[in-house]
């Protein structure tokens, strides 16, 4: 029946051949567990899942793994169970040789929080190994004449087991000259002597056969066993002797192949070949033999390979010198080798995350990794950093593992890649470093709204354009990438003139050109606010708005319109009234027009197209005013017909013509007096409404002579009592001799006058303008002689079951 358990200091239950139970969880986060050597693959270790507070099956969701460094993984975990389980089988002295403490260290890694434990395993020793001596038959020699007492030194055996399990004693066959001496050196490992009880005789026994066997102190007890073979020579009565007798180096482990490291010297003082020493490794292992070289003959001690410190730390080695005669002597040799800086730091990523959203928070872990450096001490220590510039700092985990974080928000636009060049350098001399690098890509999120070059744009374009034309291209750049920089235009719903503006121009939603979508006109649109809207497709989506004013530009698409002498809508003919006392640049009358475009477009000039007599009359280039051009003459006929043309400035230039008809008499009896001339034959039928006309001018004409001379007497006594004419007599001088009559010295102002007669025969319709007096209590300037808007009456009269239209137009000045 098994032994209860013993519990250990950090917690574990060790069983004989098995395992129960977990170690010790500080909070550090440390595992320790301890097992067997030996045991099956698959043995159960320790419930990780129970000491890492999870269950069996969160193990796979969590990414629980073991985490190891350049080793064979000895363990494994079982998923179902939660547990810690041997991945093989598993040797404590293949692993720690000699050593009194056997440890493995590992790392379980949980992913998802990116946290790592460290587990230790102790591996507890079992009986497992044989003391064994290197060979198992040797030959010593002895000389004949050697005193009771005389010691010769037996190989020792090795027991790789440690503790109660390793080489406890030594057992000599029974004889009767020889017993055994177990000696205990400093190194801890005892070294069996013979020594010579009684004289030999070499006549009596030349060969002694002795059985040597070593015992562990494990349960059961196991042994190994050798063969001594003493042959006894003749008398050498001087052994070798080592002065001193142990010899100590250091080297650094970067020394050559083949460089000497020390010469041992041994000394006898016989002679001959008593007295020739030879010198050997005795109990050598395999890696002094492959790492040592021994000159036989000068003792002198060199390297076949290079020597790592990472490997050995130093050697302990046996040299025996012996003479001729079998006398020998040894000397213990320690080399230490010392480290130098001869491994670079290296890093090793456990996890790593290649992307990361530019919206993430400061302190964002991206990469979990360990360092490592072969060196030992100084040589050993390690830096890690990053480059100062770049959002990131190194936090140190457990062990030695390090996090990698953000120090603050990323911004793709700023950086969309990152190459994080990781560092590390250890403290040797000279020191080495190492570098690592670590792509990092920044994902894009929606932070940035299109963005137009522009506060505001303007454009023009030309009126009466054809539908579906192009008017402008706006653009707008979103720094975000993909979706989110991809932008579509639209225009603000508004109206203009009560329409909507998408009836009078669209744009494209992916490339931004505007199009007219009627043909505009100057007259009616002049200038067209728009707003421009850019909208990218993120999710949220964001917009930004420009204004875009368009400006329609004239063209000459207009003819000037002529507004006086307007042409009568019944078809008759306006007739001007020119006094035959006229002088040069009298104002017979004034063509006013206009031009609905603008510009040059809508500047005027007017010029004579044609006259019935040629020089009479001149029309003003800029103003339009039709003047004598020299004094009337009584052979001027009395009908003066001109043709004034308009003509705007646009290209190509558009005009418009009308035809001015001025009569030419001092009286109105005369005008009366020459109707017939100016009218074409007419029917009997016309000649009743031809009489009325003639009476009709004849009375008006006589009520208005009347009335001029009423004015001329109340304007007379005026004179004569205001002092205010005579001050401004003065100002007199330059108005036209016309415009004024003579009456008792006084010269007073009369508003000129004229008449216009127009008679159609043809369509039974006249049309007759006699002019309007205008009256002012002050003289006018001959600036203020302009024509105002006909008066037009109209009178009907029945003749011959027809109408007949008579239009009598007072036309003052």
């Amino acid at each position: 029946m098994a032994s209860p358990p013993r519990r250990w200091a950090c917690g574990e239950l060790l069983l004989p051949f098995m395992l129960l139970g977990t170690l010790c969880q500080p909070g550090s986060g440390q595992i320790s567990y301890s097992m067997l050597e030996e045991l099956d693959k698959g043995s159960f270790v320790g419930n990780i899942a129970k000491d890492l507070g999870l269950e069996p099956r969160e193990l796979a969701e969590r990414g629980v793994r073991i985490v190891s460094r350049g080793r064979t993984q000895l363990f494994a975990l079982n998923p179902r169970s939660g547990s810690l389980v041997t991945a093989g089988r598993i040797d404590r002295e293949e692993l720690c040789a000699q050593s009194p403490l056997c440890v493995v260290n590992f790392n379980i890694l949980v992913e998802n929080k990116m946290k790592i434990y460290v587990v230790e395993v102790e591996i507890i020793d079992i009986n497992d190994n044989f003391p064994r001596f290197r060979d198992e038959e040797l030959k010593v020699k002895v000389n004949e004449n050697a005193a009771a007492g005389t010691r010769l030194v037996l190989p020792f055996a090795r027991d790789a087991d440690v503790g109660v399990n390793s080489l406890r004693s030594y057992q000599l066959s029974s004889n009767l000259h020889f017993s055994l001496d177990v000696v205990s050196g400093t190194d801890g490992q005892k070294y069996p002597e013979l020594v010579l009880e009684q004289p030999l005789d070499r006549e009596k026994e030349t060969v002694h056969d002795l059985l040597l066997t070593a015992l562990d102190g494990g349960d059961p007890v196991l042994s190994g066993t050798t063969h001594i073979h003493v042959t006894v020579l003749d008398a050498n009565d001087n052994a070798p002797l080592f002065t001193p007798s142990e010899y100590s180096v250091s080297v650094p482990e970067n020394i050559p192949v083949g460089t000497r490291l020390l010469t041992l010297t041994a000394t006898d003082p016989d002679e001959g070949i008593n007295g020739k020493l030879t010198y050997s490794f005795r109990n050598e292992e395999d890696e002094i033999s492959e790492t040592f070289q021994l000159d036989s003959n000068l003792g002198e001690i060199s390297t076949l390979q290079p020597l790592d410190y990472e490997e050995s730390r130093f050697y302990l080695m046996e040299v025996v010198a012996q003479d001729g005669g079998a006398l020998l002597a040894s000397a213990k040799v320690v080399v230490t080798v010392q480290d130098v800086n001869d491994n670079a730091p290296e890093v090793i990523l456990t996890s790593l995350t290649s992307s990361l959203s530019e919206d993430c928070l400061p302190g964002t872990v991206i990469a979990l990794f360990s360092v490592h450096d072969g060196d030992s001490g100084e040589n050993g220590e390690i830096a890690c950093s990053v480059p100062r510039n770049l959002p990131f700092k190194l936090e140190k985990s457990i062990d030695n593992y390090y996090h990698l974080l953000t120090t603050r928000n990323l911004d793709r636009e700023e950086t969309s890649d990152y190459n994080i060049t990781l560092t590390v350098i250890d403290h040797g001399t000279p020191p080495l470093s190492a570098e690592n690098h670590i792509p990092l890509k920044v994902a894009d999120i929606n932070d940035n709204p299109p963005n137009f070059p522009q506060a505001s744009y303007s454009t023009s374009l030309p009126e009466n354009n054809p539908r579906g034309v192009s008017i402008f291209s706006v653009t707008a750049h979103d720094p975000d990438s993909g979706d989110n920089a991809r932008v579509t235009y639209s225009l603000a719903e508004d109206t203009f003139q009560g329409a909507p503006l998408s009836s009078y121009v669209s744009i494209n939603s992916d490339t931004g050109v505007v199009y007219a979508l009627r043909s505009f006109d100057y007259e009616q649109l002049r200038d067209l606010q728009l707003w421009v809207t850019a909208s990218d497709n993120g999710n949220p989506p964001l917009s930004s708005n420009v204004s875009l004013s368009l400006f329609v530009l004239d063209q000459n698409d207009n003819a000037p319109e002529i507004l006086y002498p307007a042409l009568p809508t019944d078809g008759s003919t306006g007739v001007e009234l020119a006094p035959r006392s006229a002088e040069p640049g009298y104002l017979v009358t004034k063509v006013v027009a206009v031009d609905k475009d603008s510009g040059q477009n809508a500047w005027l000039s007017y010029r004579l197209l044609k006259a019935s007599e040629p020089g009479l009359f001149a029309v003003g280039l800029h103003t339009g005013e039709v003047r004598t051009a020299r004094t009337l003459l009584d052979r001027d006929a009395l009908k003066q017909s001109l043709m004034v043309a308009v003509e705007d400035h646009g290209q190509p230039p558009l005009s418009a013509t009308v035809t001015v008809t001025v009569a030419v008499a001092d009286r109105i009896p005369d005008i009366l007096a020459d109707l017939g001339s100016m009218k074409t034959p007419i029917d009997s039928e016309d000649l009743d409404l031809t009489l009325y006309l003639v009476v009709a001018v004849a009375a008006v004409s006589c009520i208005f002579l009347a009335f001029v001379i009423v004015l001329l007497v109340l304007r007379l006594r005026r004179w004569h009592k205001s002092r205010l004419l005579q001050a401004e007599g003065s100002r007199l001088v330059s108005v036209p001799a016309s415009h004024f009559v003579g009456m008792d010295g006084v010269r007073a102002f009369l508003q000129t006058y004229s008449h216009e007669v127009s008679l159609t025969t043809d369509s039974r319709k006249s049309h007759l303008i006699f002019p309007q007096p205008n009256y002012a209590d002050t003289l006018l300037s001959e600036e203020s002689c302009e024509k105002s808007e006909p008066l037009l009456m109209s009178d009907k009269v029945d003749a011959n079951k027809e109408e007949q239209r008579v239009q009598v137009s007072f036309l003052f000045r």
